[in-house]
């Protein structure tokens, strides 16, 4: 079964592809980020999260898609921009009547670290035990680094929630 994780951002989203195979083994096939340009319009910005998550769609064939999901929010000037990223993300899942899970980042973090709210260096440090991702350029900046950990974090927990 292959899942797609995003992690919504309304510059930066996070994403990965991974398969889980029979055994519940996982295999990372792709993770990164899509990342749109800060002073481009919030139109201009949507446009092209729903076109790259459509290009991620149509390359990887994913049977269930994993986002994470908005519960609490520190900064309120970032809940409306998030929200529409989610929106047309899962607007793009349901073009391809693509399952959907919703995570919160608590739940992640309970998933992957035991704790809901671990750092997230220790939840990229799980994750590194979990996922082989040995083949995978990880000399991005932290904040891209963040995001793309954070998406593999959530097709994680769809991992857990699939046969």
């Amino acid at each position: 079964m292959i899942i797609l994780g995003v992690d919504p951002g309304s510059v930066i989203t996070g994403y990965s592809v991974i398969k889980k195979n029979k055994d519940k083994s996982l295999d990372v096939i792709d993770f990164g980020c899509i990342i749109t340009e800060k002073f481009a319009t919030t139109g201009e910005r949507l446009k092209k999260i729903h076109k790259e998550i459509e290009n991620l769609i149509l390359k990887h064939n994913p049977q269930v898609m994993s986002v994470e999901n908005l519960f609490f929010f520190k900064n309120v000037k970032t809940v409306m921009p998030v929200s529409q990223t989610r929106g047309v993300i899962l607007l793009a899942a349901a073009q391809k009547k693509i399952p959907v899970f919703e995570f919160t980042p608590l739940q992640m973090k309970m998933a992957i670290a035991g704790y809901g709210r671990a750092e997230k260096k220790q939840v990229q440090e799980m994750i590194k035990k979990t996922l082989d991702i040995s083949s995978f350029d990880l000399k991005i900046n932290n904040r891209k680094k963040d995001d793309a950990f954070d998406a593999l974090g959530i097709a994680i927990c769809a991992s857990l929630k699939t046969y």
